[in-house]
């Protein structure tokens, strides 16, 4: 923990003296400014009149002015970003320390019906998911999301290859992520690409060489207006023509630039985020893979986007009156325009969705690696065969801090179930929750919290938070079954881990305890794994019949008068219940 600690606040120490320089040149810059301004302004009063001197003057000082500017917002922009990573090195010092207040819950992704998530609490206040995102863009948010809750075993040792390499270049991702931070998106990625997708071509081909031959016949015009072989209604007579050209098209061209000027930033901000995954050098395969997706035979990806922001800006000048109506009459514009950004998309459209993919692919995995730098002590999971199951030692929950966090050592072998018994609020169900998460963690290629960890990968299902629901009119009892049912149907089509939290707790005693040995029956006859909780002592008997089943459990002791958890797996059944001790204790009854 205090090499990240040490990383963090050295980083952010750094980034606070270069925040400190950056707004000395800018109060330098800001003065410089006002002096050429004044300076320009005085030669304006004392030249007034001797157009020789003060033109070239004038054209000089408002060059050098505008030089200024640029260089002046330029370095605005260097401040933003400054003032992101000195937050993004704060926020991982508090995160480190305990305070999660600042992240986002990600409560969208909330799915009751989801193979796990709801039940594990991924997502929500206290979730992992808070814990573990780090993305700054929309997109990467929502793939987060769905690396989180894709229930792949497929290419585990890749998936930790490329969040170890990740996570050996923290300052690359804290750049990654300053960068996209300060993405502001109009409109969504999804609507950018429904756009660029749905588009109807109007602008005729002709339009690529008719601007231009417009224009130079419009010079033209103009010369011979001068030096009078055309009058000037004649003159006029062109402009409306220009304007007529323009005006059949109006309509088309007035959609599209609706589209393209809520677009435009878009493709600005986002080419600087392909710019830095195009610089990286990359080793592993899954990272050189992404980065070889956005690579073209003649252009960089990032190039291409700064080029189709450009044409952007270019059309957004529109909006000038002078431009609007005059550069439209006289060089046909906004069709020349038109047709660059129709271009643009008939050349790129194939590969754009596929490169905003990548992008969004780069700012999830900064989370994973972010995790895995984070927590240095944690195991990469490693990938056996199919003996065992899960071979865990001291495995923990990685949200529970470390000095209250106990930890247990667990095999589970393929095709078996455990039962585990236990007082209340002994650790059955963060032992659930534990594996649960654990399981996830290792199919996504993160290190989970143990000392070691093997196991056979494995998709994971399981019930352990059942809530009856009102607007379809059904009981807690049927909402219960369902879930049952639908564990019963996923693993007729292929394994999982199953982690169930008391069965059939609608059902009164005698009838759950019946119920509940069937059901754990049918699992074993199908061959799955898993770990069932209950308080039904009764079920345990069901490893006289089936060998494939196992008891651990949960102790709690009384001790003057109060209740002592040591919160560690036993093997065998829980004999000491905590429930009419809490009611006394707590002076209900």
């Amino acid at each position: 923990m205090s090499k990240p600690l040490h990383f963090y606040a050295s980083e952010k120490q750094f980034f606070k003296k270069e925040l400190s320089l950056v707004n000395r040149k800018l109060l330098r810059l800001s003065m410089l400014r006002l002096v050429v301004f004044l300076t320009l302004s005085f030669c304006a009063w004392f030249f007034f009149g001797n157009f020789k001197i003060l033109v070239p003057i004038l054209i000089s000082g408002i060059a050098l002015f505008l030089y200024l500017v640029s260089i002046y917002s330029d370095l605005k922009l260097l401040k933003k970003k400054t003032q992101k990573l000195i937050e993004i090195n704060q926020l991982e010092i508090n995160v480190l320390e305990g305070d999660l207040s600042s992240l986002d819950f990600g409560n969208e992704f909330i799915n009751p019906s989801h193979d796990y998530s709801y039940d594990i609490d991924l997502f929500g206040k206290g979730s992992f998911f808070q814990y573990l995102n780090r993305t700054s863009l929309a997109t990467g948010k929502e793939q987060l999301a769905s690396v989180l809750t894709e229930n792949s075993i497929n290419a585990i040792q890749e998936k930790q290859e490329a969040i170890q390499e990740l996570s050996s270049k923290p300052k690359w991702r804290q750049n990654f992520s300053a960068t996209g931070s300060l993405i502001h998106d109009e409109v969504t990625i999804k609507t950018i690409i429904n756009w660029l997708h749905q588009h109807q071509a109007f602008v005729p081909k002709i339009m690529r060489i008719l601007p231009n031959i417009f224009a130079s016949l419009s010079i033209l015009v103009f010369g011979l207006n001068y030096f009078g072989f055309v009058s000037n209604f004649g003159l006029a007579m062109w402009f409306f023509l220009g304007l007529g050209i323009t005006g059949a098209f109006i309509m088309k061209i007035n959609n599209l630039y609706l589209h393209a000027n809520k677009a435009k930033d878009t493709f600005k901000q986002y080419h600087q985020l392909l710019s830095l995954i195009e610089k990286e050098e990359f080793n592993s395969e899954l990272l050189k893979q992404k980065q070889q997706e956005i690579k073209t035979d003649v252009k960089k990806a990032s190039g291409i986007f700064l080029e189709f922001s450009k044409i952007l800006d270019a059309f957004d000048q529109r909006n000038n009156m002078i431009i609007g109506i005059f550069a439209n009459a006289f060089a046909l514009r906004d069709l020349h325009h038109c047709y660059k950004i129709e271009q643009w998309m008939h050349t790129h459209l194939k590969k754009v969705e596929s490169w905003f993919e990548v992008i969004a692919f780069f700012d999830a995995q900064n989370s994973l690696a972010n995790f895995n730098f984070n927590h240095p002590t944690f195991s990469f999971p490693k990938i056996v065969g199919i003996n065992n199951s899960i071979v865990a030692e001291n495995i923990g929950h990685p949200l529970l801090s470390e000095n209250k966090r106990v930890t247990s050592s667990v095999t589970i072998k393929i095709e078996e179930f455990f039962i585990i018994t236990g007082a209340n609020m002994a650790g059955k169900s963060t032992f659930l929750r534990t594996v649960s998460l654990s399981i996830v963690m290792a199919n996504i290629g993160l290190p989970v919290c143990a000392k070691s960890f093997s196991y056979s990968p494995i998709k994971l299902i399981t019930s352990m938070r059942t809530t009856d629901n009102l607007s379809e009119d059904e009981s807690y009892f049927f909402s219960e079954l369902k879930r049952l049912k639908y564990i019963v149907d996923a693993i007729e089509k292929d394994n999982y881990f199953i982690i169930l939290d008391e069965i059939l707790k609608g059902t009164n005693s005698t009838d759950k305890a019946i119920g509940s040995k069937k059901f754990v029956k049918k699992l074993v006859g199908s061959q799955s794994t898993g770990i069932i909780a209950t308080h039904d002592l009764s079920l345990c008997e069901i490893t006289e019949e089936l060998p494939q089943v196992k008891n651990y459990y949960f102790d709690a002791e009384i001790i003057n008068d109060e209740l002592h958890f040591d919160y560690t797996l036993k093997t065998g059944i829980c004999k000491n219940m905590n429930a009419s001790f809490l009611l006394n204790k707590m002076e209900i009854i």
